[in-house]
């Protein structure tokens, strides 16, 4: 019966201190960490060790269930695993726990709004890029590859693979550069 916590942010310039002394607070003997985007389960390696390591009588603690998930879908598959390995689920800053029926159904309404905040963030963020694009303002982001040195390497002789090994790129943006 051992509480396990998990910190997670999105960005590596934001702080888990916040997260952690909570999670201390909640008496978590175990607090895996991690700076990555909660968009899904892919990358994030603490939260899969946690997975992989609780076990029947545990409760896995976080602050905030998007701290834990950002889809209904994620946050599904999460719970169903926690609740066939019969494993708890706490959020320190809201009324979540799952060993009881008022902490499952707050958890699934949460979930919902999780995923309809990041799907409205999307949304902001396409038409934010498209009026800019309609100013002319918004361009998409500089070209890494120098074109016209790939063609200069081609000129001399060079074959795709020797280009693309000189300048540290892959052979497809060799040939793209090529086509351009």
């Amino acid at each position: 019966m051992t509480k396990y916590g998990y910190a997670r942010v999105s960005t590596t310039d934001q702080d888990l201190t916040i997260q952690v002394d909570a999670l201390r607070a909640a008496e978590c003997e175990v607090i895996r960490q991690e700076k990555v985007s909660g968009a899904s389960r892919v990358g994030r390696d603490e939260l899969r060790t946690l997975m992989d390591f609780l076990r029947e009588g545990d409760t896995l603690v976080v602050t905030r269930i998007d701290r834990l998930a950002r889809s209904i879908g994620d946050l599904q598959d999460i719970v169903r695993e926690l609740r066939e390995r019969g494993v708890g689920l706490q959020a320190t800053e809201q009324p979540i726990d799952t060993q009881t029926a008022a902490g499952k159904a707050f958890l699934d309404m949460l979930g919902v709004f999780a995923e309809f905040e990041t799907n409205l963030r999307r949304e902001r963020q396409a038409e934010g890029i498209a009026k800019a694009k309609a100013k002319g303002v918004y361009k998409g982001r500089k070209p890494s590859i120098d074109a016209d040195r790939v063609k200069a390497l081609k000129a001399e002789g060079l074959g795709g693979s020797e280009i693309a090994k000189r300048l540290g790129i892959g052979r497809a943006s060799v040939y793209r550069a090529l086509d351009k």
